[in-house]
């Protein structure tokens, strides 16, 4: 029996999505061959890369001045690649709103002059800080922040303006609601939220900016190197981009990340909207900067928080334990989670308040 899968990745994929590539994995197209199995340079397997590649383009409206990178390492690795590949003057600055957006920034101190240029540890990464053009210094070569805080449960609801190239950290967001890519210098994500199973990482970057890296940067980081062979320079993870463009495509059939935003504001309204109407559970994010994907709560009480997890899991609604960082529960209702998850899960909690009134 499938059961709802809360976790903040790998997550839920739609079923149609599984069942595709169930249908398909013994012998791809009639080749005799799983797409495991395949050539990466061979006829059967560069089709689908090549559709990924263009239907990430498609639905995120990427212009040709960008290259759109399937790569390895997670949207860890990138922490180091974006430093080595954009810091040509030696300085960027950094905005820390949560756990893996300071890691970024630790892993960038390694590389140059490096400025925290603001933060929201001060609130344990609860709020988004308003930060302005003029806050930044004007002699660098990027902006670094993360667009949603998956720990947290926070989200940048504007893209800021900069004196120099936006590098950002999608992995939680990328694909859930409609985004500018031309704002941007760089967007990166890991591939298990909203694409694929993890083993994927999804890079996204100006072709102007790849034209110079500094000269420590090692081959299989830079990206102008996997740009120009099409992300083929090295074996990449094939079956983890075969799902992906399945996913691709369904999303597409669904109407594309327009229609997708409108389900996912529908989901988070219902879930945030009993959680503040609710006695016994909370959110401490501000209101205004509350993420559409990672939906934290709590009872204040850690026995009772145990207990809902417990009884939860039993009851098919999985991993919904928050990070240790912060305790209590988290949903995460990724594209793949449905409407009917969510109002389930509701219902769930509606039951567990009256139960331990």
């Amino acid at each position: 029996m499938r059961v709802y899968n809360f976790s903040a990745g790998p997550t839920m994929l739609p079923e149609d999505v599984l069942l595709e590539a169930q249908k398909e994995l013994l012998s791809l197209g009639g080749c005799g061959m799983s797409v495991m199995e395949l050539s990466h340079r061979g006829k059967q397997y560069e089709p689908i890369h090549m559709e990924c590649i263009s239907l990430f383009k498609e639905l995120m409206g990427i212009s040709d001045d960008y290259y759109v990178l399937l790569l390895q390492g997670g949207a860890s690795l990138q922490f180091e690649a974006v430093p080595l590949n954009l810091l040509i003057k030696g300085r960027a600055d950094y905005v820390v709103t949560g756990n893996f957006s300071s890691k970024a920034y630790k892993e960038a101190k390694k590389f140059g002059d490096i400025k925290l240029t603001a933060t929201s540890e001060d609130k344990n990464y609860t709020y988004i800080p308003k930060v302005k053009k003029k806050d930044f210094r004007t002699d660098i070569d990027y902006v670094h922040y993360t667009a949603n805080n998956t720990i947290f449960g926070s989200r940048w609801n504007y893209i800021p303006e900069a004196p120099a190239p936006l590098a950002c950290d999608m992995s939680s967001s990328i694909l859930s609601e409609e985004v500018d890519v031309s704002k941007f210098g760089l967007i990166y994500a890991g591939a298990q939220k909203n694409v694929a199973p993890a083993g994927l990482t999804v890079v996204i970057v100006k072709k102007s900016l790849t034209e110079q890296t500094m000269p420590l940067c090692p081959t299989m980081l830079k990206y102008g190197v996997h740009g120009k062979d099409n992300s083929l320079y090295n074996t990449p993870p094939c079956f983890a981009i075969y799902v992906a463009t399945l996913n691709l495509r369904y999303l597409k059939k669904f109407g594309g990340v327009k229609e997708i935003q409108k389900v996912n504001e529908y989901k988070a309204g219902l879930l945030y909207g009993h959680i503040d109407n609710s006695k016994l559970f909370s959110n401490h994010v501000a209101k205004e900067d509350r993420s559409l994907m990672n939906v934290p709560f709590t009872t204040g009480n850690e026995e009772l928080d145990a207990k809902f997890v417990k009884e939860s899991n039993a009851a098919g609604f999985v991993s919904l334990k928050g990070h240790r960082l912060v305790g209590g529960m988290r949903a995460s209702i990724y594209n793949g989670m449905p409407v009917e998850g969510v109002t389930e899960l509701i219902d769930f909690m509606k039951k567990f308040e009256t139960a331990n009134k």
